[in-house]
């Protein structure tokens, strides 16, 4: 159904493409990224920073692509400290609703188990997204805490013991 590629620099006209498309849907639940990120110079800027994070394995960002090979999310496992990493994901508006986020999840949870070596995943989203709940609680996550999420009230979620999801390893 989909495939995830690991952060690579040429994916950058493509994503830049992608957020510019969903900006405004984005917004509708996650905290926006600000006008500069949105500008050849700010994106460039940025997508250095996330691949130099990458290089130093503090972070695994991932693009998801359609089976024609369009960019239609990202996924993405940040701060990874102690066997442990934040989730972070988000499909284009085109592409929701059709099992595309729980399929990019379910993927990076396996390789969080056997290629990352990580052993338990958190994630948030805003109390507004109840989409983004459904594809937590059917990737095995489980509700923890309410918290806020850039000022919106929001929910924490975690996923103890990578690799027996419904869909692991």
């Amino acid at each position: 159904m989909v495939t995830l590629e690991p952060l690579r620099a040429d994916h950058a006209d493509a994503l830049l493409a992608f957020e510019r498309e969903n900006r405004a849907y984005f917004a509708r639940t996650v905290p926006d990224r600000g006008d500069v990120f949105f500008t050849p110079a700010g994106f460039a800027e940025r997508l250095r920073s996330l691949l130099a994070e990458q290089h130093a394995r503090v972070c695994r960002f991932h693009v998801v692509l359609s089976e024609e090979g369009n960019l239609i999310g990202r996924v993405n496992l940040m701060d990874l400290v102690d066997g442990s990493a934040e989730l972070g994901y988000r499909v284009g508006e085109q592409a929701a609703g059709r099992g595309v986020a729980t399929a990019a999840v379910a993927q990076v949870c396996r390789l969080a188990a056997t290629e990352y070596g990580l052993t338990s995943l958190t994630a948030v989203t805003t109390l507004d997204n109840p989409a983004s709940m459904r594809v937590l609680a059917r990737s095995g996550f489980t509700r923890v805490e309410e918290t806020t999420v850039g000022g919106r009230p929001g929910v924490r979620y975690v996923l103890r013991h990578l690799g027996t999801t419904p869909d692991g390893p």
